[in-house]
């Protein structure tokens, strides 16, 4: 017989059906029993006779098998039930479970979450976390290749860092020194240049960074976009504010299920996202918030302000900071001015979850501004010799996908949105 999902049982009252999933519940009466069962669609109440599974020992997280008939029965979880005619156990729990799954909530601190990771991922919540992510994910692909993007992959063993910084990871490669790559950023603008014009790629990145906080890891899921033949960073963050109204809108639409469960509400992205000046915002922080600890530049405190601050003067819960510092801007960022960049972040309820800007594209602009944030341009040479052979003007942004996920669902920690987590002190599982 073929196997039935949970969510299909509906369709068939009155019918013999199979099912399969893990033991979820076991409730035993005088002369019954009920047994949740659950599948990667949802849960399900089998009822069964006493009899019929005297010889058959039924743990918690089992694998079963259930083949039985559909009927309408109206419980907690559904309209209809399943009539147990027989049960077989596919793989059985033989262990006492580190953690239990089967409550409303998973009450454990997170290091015992992420070291029982294969079984804190079957509690219902925390399942709920990741088929959302996956639905931004979607969203992200679907939006840009309907605008003709590319989706590329490119190399995550690397001779030099992207950003032009110490944190990178060191790889031995046969005879040679390489680097886990930091992000696509070279790569995506070679693919500009290489007439696909606009390209995204959804991979891992590498910071060597030894930081211990709630919105940081060392490695992540790294959502990057570039484009070709644009004016200056505005036609990036204009595509950026149509981008999130899709993805926020597919989720809210196809992730009630899970939003619901997480009790969670998605904002609305309605109007166009306000725009300042990383110099306003600045000045904003001295005079309204009296915050002159800055040195130049936004330190977390601020950008919770800030958005603060949006949400008071525009009702927005994002707010594009514009023209960062030339000093603050990898060495690939169009300089504005003298002391400015053609560059934003994008901040969302308090955290940065975008940096973006136009990119520089002319050959010798290049070198001089390699220079500029003292660093030697015959240490990048595979990557400006490419801007010898005619660049058009580009731009691009990164989002963090466990970050924007954990800030959209209002959870406190990006280890929680990251299936596998890699920070200072994790490895395993």
């Amino acid at each position: 017989m073929q196997r039935t999902m949970i969510n299909e049982l509906y369709k068939k009252i009155n019918k013999n059906v199979e099912i399969k999933g893990w033991v979820h519940k076991i409730r035993k009466l005088k002369a019954i029993t009920f047994i949740i069962l659950r599948d990667r669609t949802g849960l399900v109440q089998c009822v069964v006779e006493n009899s019929k599974i005297k010889d058959i020992d039924i743990k918690l997280e089992s694998v079963v098998s259930i083949n039985g008939r559909v009927g309408e029965n109206n419980n907690k979880l559904n309209s209809f039930e399943l009539n147990i005619e027989d049960i077989n156990v596919i793989s059985s729990c033989d262990e006492q479970l580190p953690i239990e799954i089967n409550k409303e909530n998973l009450d454990v601190n997170l290091d015992i979450m992420l070291n029982n990771r294969m079984l804190s991922l079957r509690h219902e919540k925390v399942n709920s976390i990741f088929k959302i992510q996956n639905i931004i994910v979607e969203g992200f692909r679907k939006f840009l290749v309907q605008e003709g993007f590319t989706e590329i992959s490119t190399p995550k063993l690397v001779e030099g860092g992207a950003e032009g910084g110490t944190e990178v990871f060191k790889v031995q490669y046969f005879e040679k020194q390489a680097y886990l790559a930091q992000s696509p950023q070279f790569y995506k603008q070679m693919m500009v240049g290489a007439g696909f014009e606009r390209v995204f790629e959804i991979g891992h990145v590498y910071r060597a960074e030894e930081h211990n906080t709630t919105r940081h890891l060392n490695e992540y899921v790294s959502m990057d976009l570039e484009m070709g033949f644009i004016e200056d960073e505005k036609d990036i963050m204009s595509l950026e504010e149509e981008l999130l109204k899709f993805i926020l809108n597919k989720v809210s639409s196809e992730g009630d299920k899970y939003l619901k469960l997480l009790d969670v509400k998605i904002p609305a992205l309605e109007d166009s996202i306000p725009r300042i000046k990383f110099s306003e915002a600045i000045e904003i922080l001295k005079t309204k918030y009296n915050k002159t600890d800055l040195d130049g530049d936004m330190d977390p405190e601020g950008e919770k302000l800030i958005c603060k601050y949006a949400k008071e003067a525009f009702g927005s819960d994002f707010i594009f900071l514009t023209h960062y510092p030339r000093k603050k801007r990898p060495m690939y960022t169009m300089p504005c001015g003298e002391n400015e960049t053609h560059s934003f972040d994008l901040l969302f309820r308090g955290v940065e979850i975008t940096t973006g800007g136009q990119r520089i594209h002319q050959y010798n602009a290049l070198r001089e501004n390699i220079k500029y944030k003292g660093l030697n341009p015959s240490n990048y040479e595979s990557y400006i010799d490419n801007f010898k052979y005619g660049m058009p003007p580009h731009g691009g942004l990164a989002i963090g996908l466990e970050r924007i996920t954990a800030l959209l669902l209002d959870i406190d920690n990006v280890r929680k949105t990251t299936l596998i987590p890699r920070d200072r002190t994790r490895l395993v599982p």
